[in-house]
């Protein structure tokens, strides 16, 4: 059992809590994943890890209510357990490999929309105690829906919250930011964008045309976890991947999000699943590692 020894609700849908994971937390990296179940029966929910404490053995997962399963987990309290909390899970963000000094030579951007401002905040805090700052922008629909604002305040070089109807911050989606920076004559050498699909793609979009590189994470739309269930088969310059398997980062300009967005409507029913499954055959999935 996983003990939740911390539980904040930081918006009206969004919850954060601190679980003992002591082996977890001793492995994961940024940019990795979790599975928690809450019992025997309960649903599999992937999560990324917001952050990590090494030293007290704890995992701390944001999430956002969207169905049942979130909505009972929302109901958990400080003292109450998970049944399972499986990782780390997926790959870690390419930089924590990377040379440190040439790392530092590089200018970062890191973009988070609603919820994906949770797989940010590890990232940049990352940099941050390796001495590498970073720009990051926020964006949420409103004021209310602004999450984890002082904790990345506290490791990013320079933050810039912004508002979809302008409520609080600058005014404007996450890529009017990302154009005026560019326009005040900031310079990136790498962006990392991670939020709702429909975000990713834009952000991409602008960011092909800036020549600009941009990573992205396909986070939103796991649901197994283990690449069994085929629904984060994605294409990836014209190559079949699966998000939880060989992610959840990628070369977004690489992504076809409109074929993973479109797929994600088409999977949410029982007969969507057959269909995905009979048309693609042995490219639906890819986690048993008998069907390839």
């Amino acid at each position: 059992m996983y003990k939740i020894i911390d539980a904040k609700q930081l918006t009206d849908t969004i919850f954060q809590m601190e679980v003992e994971a002591v082996r977890i937390a001793k492995a994961c990296q940024p940019g990795q994943f979790v599975i928690v179940r809450m019992d025997e029966e309960g649903e599999r929910i992937p999560l990324t890890i917001c952050d990590y404490n090494r030293e007290k053995g704890t995992i701390t997962i944001v999430f956002q209510i969207v169905g049942a399963a979130t909505q009972m987990m929302a109901g958990l309290k400080i003292g109450d357990s998970f049944h399972d909390f499986v990782g780390p899970l997926g790959c870690p963000s390419e930089f924590v490999s990377e040379d440190l000094e040439s790392l530092k030579k590089k200018k970062m951007l890191f973009v988070a929309g609603g919820v994906g401002t949770a797989p940010v905040y590890p990232q940049v805090k990352w940099l941050h105690e390796h001495g590498i700052e970073t720009d990051v922008i926020v964006g949420a629909k409103t004021k209310d829906l602004v999450i984890l604002e002082k904790e990345m305040e506290a490791v990013a070089g320079n933050l810039y919250i912004t508002t979809d109807d302008g409520s609080y911050g600058r005014s404007g989606m996450v890529t009017q930011t990302i154009q005026d920076l560019v326009n005040e004559g900031k310079h990136y050498d790498i962006c990392v964008a991670i939020g709702p699909m429909i975000m990713m793609k834009f952000v991409c979009k602008l960011t092909k045309e800036l020549g600009l590189p941009t990573i992205v994470s396909l986070n939103p739309i796991m649901v197994d976890g283990t690449g069994m269930c085929g629904a984060c088969r994605v294409s990836v310059d014209g190559k079949v991947k699966f998000a939880c398997v060989d992610g959840p980062e990628f070369d977004g300009h690489q992504v076809d999000f409109d074929e993973a967005m479109q797929r994600q409507q088409i999977y949410k029913t029982a007969e969507g699943r057959a269909f995905l499954k009979a048309k693609e055959g042995s490219t639906h999935h890819g986690g048993c590692g008998n069907c390839h």
